[in-house]
């Protein structure tokens, strides 16, 4: 059965339209909509009360707070008790006051927030283990140690700079790629391989460097190719070697093919230059539509241009217009904020623009920035992924089969309008990572490069190996100069020009085997043979390893994460040591592990198997973990809450209402599944908007109804954007339980910015106990203890420690705010005893209550005054 939001029953519930208009303000006047969601909306006093009986160690000082809620900077003329905080009385101010967080990133030598005073980061500035640690990484312009004391002017004249900095980088040269074989002496059994591989990587960066310059050089391809607009006009090339004779067409030229008929030259690059219009204005208005026309083995086809920078569609069209897009100097977007340092450890907030409102509408670039960029720093995210960004004409296809890949989805925007979200996120301190994809490409002719110069073979390999068959889209010929130098250039472009941190690479398995790690051809079991033999497609390999080598060189604080299914080894080891290079992988097991899990009973669950699927992961190589992504979220599939709760999720959500015991499992077991995936699964974790609340139902994509060529029909589903949003407002609505849903992932998450815990050395397993259903483990100075036990409770439960002393819960997932039944007392204090215990030097005895994690952590004592 099919259920709908609509058909929640919420009494007591104020629709959008009846909030106050006070709180429906916007921030900034260029809003696109006039509303704001309910997240937007102060606290009620009944939290913040409830937060405040349930602070983790009420005999300690309270935090120090401006009139207007504001956390103060120690060290200013104000009180500064705050200073002297234990992290987990830092984490409690921003359970109590999550605005604290946001308050807290406009630190700067001019507020830009109301009031007079300066701020602090909510973390307080600990680190792993409570200890100070630097904290430039999450701090605005004005506190950033390279810009401290710089006028606005002179660091928006720096941040200009950057383009002409990386310029002047040089990428290092290869190494003897051998390191490999000391990490994991196994590999030596497929040396053949690894080293033939190594050796054509070495091959085509020596190429690169005598035919191009160097890699610097070459990734710089958007200099050449598509549009430049030099002082005296503008010149367009354009690599269509299968064309006889090509001309440029559009509105600057009323279409007129006979105009501006371009010459070709041996390569099979196709250019013309057109000189500036006698008054100087450029030849090319801004804005103008255009294609390349272009007389080919398959006929006459216009096409827009492959590296075009905008595209968009037309009212009433199908396929997309390509757009020069060259607006005038003052109406380009000027970046005012520095990258932020790169974050020790990754806490990923994964999005689309497009669904992130919760009207259902496609959203806006401006409207993005205004309202969710300050809901992901609240809740303690340090990075953004931003998934559809280069443009696709088929919006359900969720931004994966791109067709034009140096062009941004104009559904949300302007290129500009990019890079304002890109600079506000800067500005709040969260690293801004793309999902990109040069793993395939749409299958379209008429606005993407499929039989762009009217062959199979430009940009894919022809026939059947250039076709995936499941995803109905072209797949690239990494072996190809041309194809290299196209993508090379399409990383670099959207680090350069739009200031990106990073990348998640979509689709790698697909790349690195021919036979696309499709379930239907091979399933992964972990052995050797799988990776390294004829099924693997080095080409690719080599790709990724020169994508790598490229990003790190010229960007040495930017994210690579690899999307590999297959566990290939050496996928995150650098390039010079062998390997293919990406700082993460992308840890997918994880998340199809709890579905399966999630399809029995919890009483089924084997507490050894739980911790094998998140530890199970490659010494050296660094992981994103997640229990959910989009994925899970789509229709077709479930999220982990819809798994726990299924329909009880439209009735009994509501707190004016009594739960059942399918919500109040659904609820405690989404915590739980969540904590111990950040706290075992990776040294990074990735959460799909909305799901940190639990968020309902799926995505669906609008659509109307196909017709299949054997006859059948899929139905659409009238092309409603209901489902195709977020509903943002059930997780910030004091009368529903999602919010106690999301108040726990915002908890965990500034858990782990204040203990460094996923980044740790130390990690600790020692109790995994199957009668108990009980998972204990030490990361970092935290002890976390899950009890999975359906029914059982257990007092006195005694658990091993590494660190003497007394320790006390900092997090605890029964918390009433966290809709638990309150059944651990925070105030209380646990003293460790000498002696091993679950090969531990040390325990001590805490209350397990069923259904429950609770995380501790050591107190630090307080030197006593010396008399004298």
């Amino acid at each position: 059965m099919v259920y709908s939001l609509s058909g929640v029953r919420f009494p007591t519930a104020p629709s959008s339209s009846s909030l106050n208009k006070s709180v429906r303000a916007s921030f900034n006047a260029d809003r696109k909509i006039d509303h704001l969601s309910f997240f937007l909306r102060n606290r009620s006093s009944s939290r913040k009360n409830l937060a405040s009986r349930l602070a983790y160690d009420s005999e300690s000082p309270s935090s120090t707070v401006a009139a207007s809620g504001k956390i103060l900077v120690p060290g200013s003329d104000v009180d500064d008790s705050s200073s002297s905080k234990e992290p987990s009385e830092v984490l409690q101010t921003v359970l109590e006051d999550p605005q604290a967080s946001i308050d807290a990133s406009k630190m700067g030598n001019e507020s830009e927030i109301e009031g007079e005073e300066n701020y602090i980061d909510p973390t307080g500035g600990y680190g792993e283990g409570g200890e100070a640690q630097d904290s430039a990484s999450s701090l605005p312009v004005h506190e950033d140690e390279k810009v401290k004391g710089l006028t606005d002017l002179e660091v928006e004249e720096m941040i200009s700079r950057e383009s002409e900095q990386v310029r002047k980088r040089t990428i290092p040269p290869p190494g003897n790629g051998q390191r490999i074989y000391e990490i994991d002496p196994l590999l030596r059994n497929f040396s053949g391989h690894l080293d033939y591989r190594y050796g054509q990587y070495r091959k085509l960066r020596d190429a690169i460097d005598k035919y191009e310059g160097g890699l610097e050089a070459f990734s710089r391809g958007y200099e050449k190719f598509g549009f430049t607009r030099s002082a005296t006009g503008i010149t367009y090339r354009e690599w269509a070697p299968g064309a006889k004779w090509a001309t440029l067409i559009g509105d600057f030229n009323n279409w007129n093919p006979n105009a501006d008929v371009m010459t070709q030259n041996e390569f099979g690059v196709w250019e013309i230059f057109l000189p500036n219009n006698a008054d100087g204005s450029p030849p090319i208005p801004h804005g103008s539509c255009v294609k390349v026309r272009m007389d080919t083995p398959s006929g006459l086809k216009d096409s827009i241009p492959a590296w075009i920078k905008f595209a968009v569609q037309a009212p009433g069209e199908i396929p997309y217009d390509g757009i020069y897009y060259d607006p005038p100097e003052e109406e380009k977007y000027v970046f005012k904020h520095p990258r932020p340092k790169r974050p020790k450890s990754l806490r990923i907030y994964e999005a689309h623009v497009g669904m992130s409102s919760t009207e259902p509408i496609i959203n806006t670039y401006a409207n993005f920035r205004d309202d969710v960029l300050p809901r992901i720093k609240r809740l303690g995210y340090n990075a953004v992924q931003i998934m559809a960004i280069q443009e696709h004409s088929y919006y359900a296809s969720f931004g994966y089969h791109v067709t034009n890949f140096f062009a941004p989805s104009s559904r949300c925007g302007t290129p500009d309008d990019l890079k304002s979200l890109i600079d506000k996120a800067h500005e709040l301190g969260l690293i801004v990572l793309m999902d990109i994809v040069h793993s395939h490409a749409s299958n379209n002719t008429l606005d993407g490069l499929n039989m762009f110069d009217g062959t199979d073979s430009c940009y894919f390999h022809s026939g059947s190996r250039g076709y995936h068959w499941m995803w109905d889209s072209r797949l690239f010929n990494y072996g190809h100069w041309e194809v290299i130098r196209y993508l090379l250039s399409n990383a670099r472009w959207w680090l350069d020009q739009y200031k990106f941190d990073g990348f998640r690479f979509d689709g790698v398995t697909s790349m690195m085997y021919t036979h696309h790690g499709l379930q239907a051809c091979v399933g992964f079991t972990g052995n050797y043979n799988e990776y390294f033999g004829y099924a693997t497609d080095v080409d690719a390999v080599v790709y990724l390893m020169l994508a790598n080598d490229l990003i790190h060189g010229l960007f040495p604080e930017a994210i690579t994460i690899g999307e590999d299914v297959s566990g290939m080894p050496t996928f995150c080891i650098p390039v010079q040591d062998g390997g293919v290079g990406f700082d993460y992988r992308l840890h997918m097991a994880i998340a199809d592990k709890w579905i399966e899990l999630l399809k029995k009973r919890d009483e089924d669950w084997r507490m050894g198997d739980v911790v094998h699927m998140l530890t199970n992961r490659r010494w050296l190589e660094k992981c994103v973990a997640y229990a959910e992504s989009h994925d899970q979220a789509l229709v077709g599939d479930k999220t982990i809450a819809f798994w726990l709760m299924d329909k009880d999720m439209y009735d009994f959500m509501a707190l004016d209402r009594p739960s059942t015991p399918l919500i109040d499992r659904g609820i405690a077991l989404h915590k739980m599944i969540r904590l111990i995936t950040m706290g075992l699964g990776g040294e990074g974790y990735l959460n799909f908007m909305g799901n940190e609340f639990g968020h309902p139902e799926w995505i669906d994509f609008p659509r109307f109804d196909n017709r299949l060529p054997d006859g059948k029909v899929v139905p659409g589903n009238n092309n409603s954007f209901d489902k195709c949003r977020r509903r943002f407002d059930l997780g910030d609505a004091d009368y529903l339980r999602y919010r106690g849903m999301q108040e726990f992932d915002q908890g965990m998450q500034h858990l782990e910015e204040i203990y460094g815990f996923m980044t740790s050395e130390h990690q600790y397993i020692s109790r995994k106990n199957e009668g108990d259903r009980v998972i204990v483990f030490e990361r970092g100075d935290l002890v976390f203890v899950f009890n999975f036990h359906w029914n059982n409770s257990y007092s006195d439960y005694q658990i091993g420690c590494l660190k003497p002393g007394k320790y006390k819960v900092v997090l605890d997932s029964d918390d009433p705010l966290f809709e638990g039944f309150g059944r651990i007392d925070h105030n209380a204090e646990f003293f460790t005893s000498e002696g091993w215990y679950d090969n531990r030097p040390r325990s001590f005895l805490v209350y397990a209550p069923a259904r429950t994690a609770v995380v501790y952590a050591p107190i630090k004592d307080e030197l006593e005054p010396i008399d004298g």
